[in-house]
């Protein structure tokens, strides 16, 4: 489409995600075999207001962060089976990419670029100021887009955890979070 933006356009790829089979056999193969850490770990996380194809859901999962040069791995383990991207179809990916993000500064814009280019928004919700979104732009599982616009004002988590990886020297390869 002439002069329309498509979803990469919103902003850096920054992150590949996984939902593993065996979320610790995944962290020990992050963390020992590729030497990506130390991961950080955020357990039961519910979004607020979170909703699954525009239907609220008490989804909660848990989900590790490292960093693997400027691309951040985070690794999911979903904590029920109530109706999330986690669970069901798009959760079908064989231990392969679920999911990859984007920052951006304007999720509303996001949500309609996503609109304008058919993308389906799969899940949606906030953790205190910082929005997220899941889009599906139409080929299935592994191929789901997550928008993340960050609390301007939060703390940088995501700059502490991949200064922790600068250097890592393997310790303590799973480190709780809050």
């Amino acid at each position: 489409m002439a002069g329309s933006k498509g979803i990469a356009q919103l902003g850096e790829l920054m992150q590949l995600a996984f939902v593993p089979d065996d979320f610790d056999a995944a962290v020990t193969h992050w963390t020992q075999v590729m030497g990506v850490g130390p991961f950080f770990l955020m357990e039961s996380i519910h979004l607020d207001g979170m909703k699954y194809r525009g239907e609220p859901t008490d989804a909660v999962f848990d989900l590790a962060l490292a960093y693997w040069g400027d691309i951040q791995i985070e690794l999911i383990r979903p904590r029920d089976d109530h109706p999330s991207i986690y669970r069901g179809e798009y959760a079908d990916v064989g231990g392969g990419l679920h999911h990859v993000c984007i920052l951006v500064d304007d999720i509303e814009e996001a949500y309609r670029v996503c609109g304008e280019q058919g993308a389906e928004v799969v899940i949606e919700g906030s953790l205190g100021k910082t929005k997220v979104i899941y889009v599906d732009p139409g080929e299935g599982p592994g191929s789901l887009v997550e928008i993340l616009q960050q609390d301007p004002d939060g703390p940088d988590l995501f700059g502490m955890i991949k200064a922790a990886g600068e250097g890592w020297d393997g310790s303590d390869p799973l480190r709780k979070l809050g």
